[in-house]
């Protein structure tokens, strides 16, 4: 294995294991459901309805491993009733649900004392009471069977702040609370809770500067570690997280963030 976006040579650590991935078609969900499915699982992944990649997406995963059933959902996370009906959905076909990667998720800037609180409310629609519900609609039926993995993504600005983008930062936040708070209610059920928190990786959602390379430069001379992620390399790290490896492991934000959470402006010490 080159990189971390190889799942060559891994045992079929999920084989058997069923997982729902939210805003899989793209960036760092897609990288995730291919990680999965090329380790044993069948993945049914959400997009938003109209989005072009969920195809080539559902494609791959059949590729990637082709010994499961994979599929794609049409559905916006924030619409509830139409997430209970997917999760439905994907417990029906198997009988049950081994994995829930709460993926889906957007950021609009804006300046914080001029906030459109409708754009606003979208975002912690998005990044935040959606996690809730689906979790909530989830967890209980993997407490009843005893066992179970949800993996949320959640960010570096879970604990580094971001002017101008309040909804993201607080929705970030409080998933690494919501995450702290069902490991501790459910560890004793069998149920593990953990969080991703990424730094700056190349996706779709990052395009604005990832293709800029003025922009890009800028954004790297902040990460410690001198470049972005990639997607793939987050996925490895949602694995072990999904996977038994991480058997004694809940709770828990993981940052992969090239060391973004290391206050990297004392990388060359100026106090004394």
């Amino acid at each position: 294995m080159t990189k971390a976006d190889s799942a060559q040579g891994q045992a079929a650590r999920f084989a058997g294991r069923f997982a729902l991935v939210t805003g899989g078609a793209s960036g760092i969900g897609r990288a995730i459901a291919l990680r999965l499915a090329a380790e044993g699982a069948s993945v049914t992944f959400t997009h938003l309805p109209g989005d072009d990649a969920a195809a080539d997406t559902l494609a791959e995963l059949r590729r990637a491993g082709p010994g499961a059933s994979h599929h794609a959902e049409a559905a916006d996370v924030a619409d509830r009733a139409a997430m209970e009906a997917v999760a439905a959905r994907a417990i029906a076909r198997a009988g049950h649900l081994s994995l829930l990667v709460n993926n889906a998720g957007i950021q609009v800037e804006q300046p914080s004392d001029a906030l459109d609180m409708d754009r606003f409310d979208r975002v912690i629609a998005v990044d935040l009471l959606a996690v809730a519900h689906l979790s909530s609609r989830v967890i209980g039926h993997m407490a009843q069977r005893g066992s179970g993995a949800i993996l949320n993504i959640s960010s570096v600005h879970e604990i580094v702040p971001k002017p101008g983008f309040l909804s993201y930062s607080a929705a970030k936040g409080g998933i690494g609370n919501l995450t702290r708070t069902l490991a501790l209610e459910f560890a004793g059920r069998g149920v593990r809770v953990n969080a991703v928190g990424p730094g700056a990786t190349v996706t779709p959602m990052n395009a604005g500067w990832t293709g800029d390379p003025e922009r890009r430069r800028v954004v790297e001379a902040h990460i410690p570690m001198g470049r972005p992620a990639e997607a793939a390399e987050i996925a490895a790290v949602a694995a072990f997280l999904l996977s038994d490896e991480a058997s004694y492991v809940t709770g828990q934000t993981l940052y992969a963030c090239g060391g973004l959470s290391l206050y990297g402006d004392f990388a060359r010490n100026w106090s004394t």
